[in-house]
């Protein structure tokens, strides 16, 4: 009944939406070449880099007709603790035969959450948790019966059922859940004690090679900056490259292939290695505020209700050179998703103001773990019971138009309902998610708005390519995944097709331009979703 009802509304309310908005190919690419150039240092919270963007992004807005959204300010403060891990000496596992020396970078990357000084891990005792999940709705505890407190854990990364095609299985198949992300594994372990949690890279479930870790896990580390210096946290965290976490099992008298096998299973045990692992490092604290750039379009009957167009403007800054080149310029992620949202200011803007107020924000620090759009979600400037829903824009299509739009994490949201006719529309299909086992759904900023019960859509154009097909999409895909992903290639290229990224930018307008102007409306999860209850909760307190 609940989807007849916003079928209902979607239909007598098309007639706005359905116009097609000009979209401007210009600040598309002006915008991406402008924040993807080297003059912008790969746009790192807390830099030169950052005063740079903020800046581009407020004069942006402004053309473009926003409000200030803050307060009349357009920025709003992110207090942040930036950790930088020095002087890191070789980890060391011991227990049984010769030491096995485990190399900063090549063999594994460490850091921490903590706000200290200095880490000491000594002789802390080696435990293999599986994949490191405790998930009392589903009956299953990696955990159980094992205790690891100032223990180091080995972990696995994904869910147990990533293998299984479809979506057949205890933790969704071969979609990746929330318990398949390392920030979850890392989370979980700090819970149960562990003084150090070490997750075993491998490539097709992480969804990235190690050059994507090393590059990510190495530099300063940037943290929200919370009472307490998150001491609960553990002391040690980090990844082991698959080879190396072989060689460890194996001095354990263990078999990797093995144990993860039985780790598959429900009721496995924890293993205990009989092995140690000793090492530490200096860290350097840096205290500073970044800033998320808020604007606003008021609305004109029901401004107290908001629709939201987030996307994250930063990159990773300086990173590992390749040949000659350091700087992470981060063109298609994210300057291109924040292109699409000041093109979809100006579109909107260019409307008129609709009856619900339309907010675009630009958030800070997605690359270090939504750290931006957590901060907001925490502390909003519009209220999340009043924030009807939105779209988040992470890397626009640049490789031309796709026959599918691809929902990422289908099954979750009444948002997707509301999306088909206007993918219909353009001639297009719903199709399904390439890969789902990299989890992209917990993977950028739309989660820190869901896991507060506010739904956003995160989609866009699929791998079947208009020409090509699917073969020229995963190309594309595997592609960028490989050569340019976190990586100096990351840079704006005058080729781009923005064809693609065109028509869902359309969906994008059209969507939210039904949900401003269409006040009765409020999009909720499916009964089955894991954020329909903070939703229901929520909506009932503001009414």
């Amino acid at each position: 009944m609940r989807r007849l009802i916003l079928s209902s509304l979607l239909l007598s309310g098309a007639a706005v939406a359905q116009d097609r908005p000009v979209i401007s190919v210009d600040t598309l690419k002006t915008v991406t070449q402008t924040l993807g150039s080297d003059a912008f240092e790969g746009r790192a919270p807390t830099t030169a880099g950052e005063d740079k963007a903020v800046a581009f992004i407020i004069d942006r807005f402004q053309k473009a007709g926003l409000k200030p959204g803050n307060n009349g300010g357009w920025t709003q403060d992110v207090p942040m603790v930036e950790i930088t891990a020095t002087d890191v000496r070789p980890f060391t596992v011991a227990g049984k035969g010769a030491p096995i020396i485990l190399d900063y970078r090549r063999d594994m990357v460490v850091g921490t959450y903590r706000v200290t000084p200095r880490i000491d891990l000594a002789n802390s005792e080696m435990v293999f948790v599986g994949y490191g999940i405790t998930a009392p709705e589903k009956g299953w505890d990696d955990y159980a019966g094992v205790d690891v407190r100032g223990k180091t854990v080995v972990i696995l990364v994904n869910d147990p059922d990533w293998q299984t095609m479809g979506r057949d299985g205890p933790f969704e198949g071969r979609a990746m859940t929330w318990y398949g992300r390392w920030p979850y594994k890392f989370e979980n372990a700090a819970k149960h004690g562990a003084a150090a949690a070490l997750i075993v890279h491998q490539t097709e479930p992480a969804a990235y090679p190690w050059a994507v870790v090393q590059s990510s896990w190495t530099g300063p580390q940037l943290e929200l900056d919370e009472p307490g210096d998150h001491a609960d946290q553990s002391q040690v965290i980090g990844w082991l490259q698959q080879p190396v976490a072989e060689r460890i099992l194996t001095a354990a008298g263990r078999d990797l292939a093995t144990l993860t096998k039985a780790a598959q299973t429900k009721g496995f045990k924890a293993v205990p290695l009989g092995l140690t692992l000793s090492g530490g490092f200096n860290n350097m604290i840096r205290r500073q505020a970044s800033k998320n750039v808020i604007g606003v379009l008021p609305g004109t009957s029901a401004p107290d209700g908001y629709v939201l167009y987030s996307a994250h403007w930063d990159h990773l800054g300086r990173c590992d050179a390749v040949d000659g080149d350091d700087i992470c310029n981060g063109a298609l992620d994210n300057a291109s998703g924040v292109a699409g949202l000041v093109a979809l200011a100006e579109a909107q803007g260019k409307a008129g103001p609709a009856k619900r107020s339309i907010a675009f924000l630009a958030v800070t620090a997605e690359e270090s773990g939504l750290l931006g759009s957590g901060y907001y979600a925490q502390h909003p400037v519009f209220p999340l019971a009043r924030t009807v829903g939105g779209v988040n824009m992470d890397g626009l299509n640049v490789t031309g138009r796709s026959k599918d739009f691809v929902l990422v994490g289908k099954g979750k949201s009444e948002i997707e309902d509301l999306v088909v006719p206007f993918v219909k529309a353009q001639g297009r299909y719903i199709g399904e998610e390439a890969n789902p086992e990299r989890g992209g759904y917990y993977r950028s900023d739309h989660f820190s708005f869901a896991k507060l019960g506010v739904p956003m859509l995160d989609g866009g154009s699929g791998e079947d390519k208009v020409v090509g097909g699917k073969v020229a999409g995963k190309a594309a895909s595997d592609d960028y995944v490989a050569h340019r992903y976190h990586k100096p290639a990351d840079e704006y290229d005058p080729r781009w097709d923005w064809t693609g990224a065109l028509e869902d930018l359309t969906v994008y307008y059209q969507l939210g331009r039904t949900l401003a102007d269409r006040p009765g409306l409020w999009p909720n999860w499916y009964p089955t979703a894991e954020f329909r209850g903070i939703r229901d909760k929520s909506r009932k307190n503001a009414q």
